[in-house]
């Protein structure tokens, strides 16, 4: 708060952490929660966690990480899957291992070696393209017969205008 750390954005919804390990607190095995956790320790071991993730600037994990959302402002050595979430890495977050979810965010001079993986599109940004193509041109050819069906009711309409001024 008064420091000069940045501190990591936490959506209001996960602000009720039920597990915190604390700064100083090492763990040498997994780690398994059924709530939203935050990590200011280290965990040498897999961590599931039911709820959200939360890496602290001093947390540091060495193993694969699975959970809902991760929000990683400190070092995640292994890979990481949040499939139906997103995984936020802040600025002063490090991240060396692959991801895998529905949503990524990475700040600016954060650090992401590894591969994205983005789960929940089904359809690539090909395929994407080409739907909006057909959708655009279908809608031009549906204004364009629109306004031919107009043009031949003015038309009509003039007709019977002029027919009905010759009597």
């Amino acid at each position: 708060m008064f420091g000069s750390r940045k501190e990591t954005a936490v959506d209001p919804a996960l602000e009720q952490v039920g597990t915190i390990i604390g700064p100083g607190a090492v763990i040498d095995g997994p780690l398994t929660t059924k709530d939203s956790t935050r990590i200011d320790g280290v965990i040498k071991g897999n961590v599931t966690i039911s709820g959200a993730l939360i890496v602290g600037q001093e947390g540091r994990i060495t193993g694969t990480v699975s959970a809902m959302n991760a929000y990683i402002a400190g070092e995640v050595n292994g890979n990481i899957s949040a499939p139906q979430g997103k995984v936020e890495i802040s600025d002063t977050g490090k991240v060396i291992g692959d991801v895998a979810c529905k949503g990524i965010i990475i700040d600016e001079n954060a650090v992401f070696q590894g591969q994205c993986d983005m789960t929940g599109i089904a359809k690539n940004s090909a395929e994407i393209a080409k739907e909006r193509a057909a959708s655009a041109k279908a809608s031009e050819e549906s204004e364009n017969k629109d306004s031919q069906e107009s043009k031949e009711e003015n038309k009509e309409e003039n007709t019977e205008e002029n027919k009905e001024g010759s009597n």
